[in-house]
């Protein structure tokens, strides 16, 4: 069974290089997957209203919601939904119209909404809710509802980052192998 990738008012998920999506998840619209993303079991990813950009080697993990919010009067470009390269989106995510640095890991169960911004090499602990329009800086831990910034991250700690999506690289190439 093939994967469910929609078109939404003509317009098609593009798909990178080796990409994996589990048949489970629904790719809708304008999305964009980088190469080496993967999307696993049960995540929805609506790019009806505005733009999804996931980026190189970033995952998304087991139910969670990727969406964004329409262009409108007062905000003109709406909230497309960025996320960068070497991302690990933690299980039951929900990502709504914010941007994503390069090298974030973001803890199950976290919600992160509306024109909030994620800096490089950032960890939002499990079960962490980001406000509208909040900037989180490079180099911390984040926990909470809402988020605080906890403390520096430690050097290994910065490390793990791209270790755990180099880790969703190899699991997907290994999906991907069995299905060929």
């Amino acid at each position: 069974m093939e994967a469910d990738v929609r078109p939404y008012k003509g317009i098609t998920p593009t798909l990178g290089e080796r990409v994996y999506i589990d048949r489970t998840a629904v790719l809708t619209g304008d999305i964009t997957l980088g190469d080496d993303a993967s999307i696993w079991p049960l995540v929805a990813a609506r790019g009806d209203v505005n733009s999804i950009k996931v980026g190189n080697r970033t995952n998304v993990q087991d139910g969670s919601v990727l969406h964004v919010t329409h262009k409108n009067a007062e905000n003109p470009d709406g909230y497309p939904l960025i996320i960068g390269d070497d991302v690990t989106v933690g299980h039951k995510v929900m990502l709504h119209g914010c941007t994503i640095g390069d090298r974030v890991l973001v803890g199950m169960g976290a919600i992160v909404l509306d024109g909030a911004v994620i800096e490089d090499d950032v960890v939002i602990g499990a079960g962490s809710l980001v406000p509208p329009g909040k900037m989180l800086a490079s180099g911390y831990l984040y926990v909470g509802s809402p988020v605080k910034q906890a403390r520096p991250l430690k050097d290994e700690e910065v490390a793990f980052l791209k270790k755990s999506s180099s880790n969703y690289v190899q699991t997907k190439n290994d999906y991907l192998n069995e299905a060929s």
